[in-house]
């Protein structure tokens, strides 16, 4: 028995099932008006608590804009059961790489200090990566590279 491929298909579900969990969760709270965002980000404006106040104006303002934080979760969604069904495993983890991407520089940026959860979202990523990086020979020759 190859433990390889059974690998693969663990990372794909690890990674599809916490996309698709993130994607629900945009949907469960209701996005709360521009004056709770203010009444919110006013009791973070000492300095010293100027990275929690920069997470909730981000956060916030994906929130604010109507569409944004909704189609996040959309395609969280969808692209995490695309990673999960077998066949379409590929182009879930080819949509699924600007998002994750996208989750590690947040962490990494505005929570470094929550090291958990950077390794957790560095580790998302680099599964996203690997199972890019696994399916090559479908998408080498876009770069004019010889098959390996």
């Amino acid at each position: 028995m190859k433990v390889l491929p059974i690998l693969f298909i663990v990372l794909r579900l690890v990674l599809g099932g916490f996309m698709i969990y993130g994607g629900i969760q945009k949907f469960q709270k209701p996005i709360p008006a521009p004056i709770e965002v203010v009444e919110k980000a006013e009791k973070f404006k000492d300095p010293a608590k100027v990275s929690t106040l920069q997470k909730i104006l981000y956060i916030s303002g994906a929130k604010q804009t109507g569409y944004f934080w909704q189609l996040l979760g959309i395609c969280e969604l969808l692209f995490g059961l695309l990673l999960v069904i077998q066949y379409t495993s590929f182009v879930g983890a080819l949509f699924l790489l600007p998002i994750t991407l996208h989750i590690f520089l947040f962490h990494l940026f505005l929570e470094s200090d929550e090291m958990s959860e950077l390794i957790q979202t560095g580790a998302l990523f680099a599964i996203n990566i690997a199972l890019v990086l696994k399916e090559r020979s479908k998408w080498n020759h876009l770069l004019w590279i010889k098959p390996i």
